[in-house]
């Protein structure tokens, strides 16, 4: 298996697996990985994410057959949590289109599923000009402000930034872009939470519609006062919101439902 991954905790313990967005990696979750310690917590490491992890060629389709396979081989019958964020959010949704029944319970956190028609047309020559732009730190700043990032997490960031290349960034974007619900998720029979932020995107939001509507068993949420990145904005309140829906199958009562 090419899948990097780090795992933590008591290997009997019901497992908690942590799914990171595009242009970042495992790190994303290390407040959920020091808060959930009654869980064994594994956190994979998609391809070209992080540190020199180039041997495959990122796809939301191939990372859900890796991570289906961490899983298999990890799980030994144990309750299965599984945590995704964007990116990491559409490859969960694809793993439960593939494999219906290995998840009990999911939160998918800011999943776009409305593909953009004519991405593939403008995303090569934008990020050919752009390109330049990652590895100046002060555009990185920038770039680390959305997604909530402090101080300690920035040279972190903008290391593997510098890493990326042109052919990584045009495949992420492309397969983030163009990504939908496949057919088979209306027969995932895992418990999904579905959240996304109330000052995201107009298309994050109707995209948590989308998914709601697609599957019986969702819950959606709408995450008040934060935009794409409630792990790291908001970690306290995060963990809190994980913690009483999967234990107690509680909602925080400030979060209005998607409709």
């Amino acid at each position: 298996m090419a899948l990097r991954y780090k795992e933590y905790g008591n290997k009997n313990a019901p497992l908690m697996l942590f799914l990171h967005g595009g242009g970042v990696s495992d790190w994303m979750w290390d407040k959920q990985i020091e808060h959930f310690t009654d869980y064994q917590r594994i956190v994979p490491i998609l391809p070209e994410h992080g540190l020199d992890n180039h041997e495959v060629d990122f796809s939301i389709q191939g990372s859900a057959e890796e991570v289906i396979q961490l899983i298999e081989e990890k799980a030994n019958g144990r309750k299965v949590i599984v945590i995704g964020f964007s990116l990491g959010s559409q490859v969960i949704i694809q793993m439960l289109s593939m494999k219906p029944n290995l998840i009990d319970l999911a939160i998918i956190n800011s999943a776009l599923v409305r593909p953009m028609p004519y991405a593939k047309h403008f995303i090569k020559p934008v990020i050919k000009c752009s390109m330049p732009l990652i590895k100046n730190r002060f555009f990185s700043r920038l770039q680390a402000k959305t997604l909530y990032l402090t101080e300690d997490y920035f040279e972190r960031y903008y290391e593997e930034s510098c890493q990326v290349n042109l052919g990584t960034l045009i495949r992420v974007l492309e397969e983030n872009m163009s990504f939908e619900i496949p057919k088979g998720f209306n027969n995932a029979t895992t418990k999904i939470l579905v959240t996304v932020g109330e000052k995201e995107k107009a298309i994050m939001r109707k995209s948590a519609k989308d998914i709601v509507a697609s599957n019986s068993n969702c819950t959606g949420i709408i995450l008040p006062k934060v935009g794409h990145g409630i792990q790291t904005a908001q970690p306290d309140f995060f963990n809190q919101l994980v913690k009483a829906w999967v234990e107690k199958n509680q909602l925080p009562k400030e979060c209005n439902l998607v409709r």
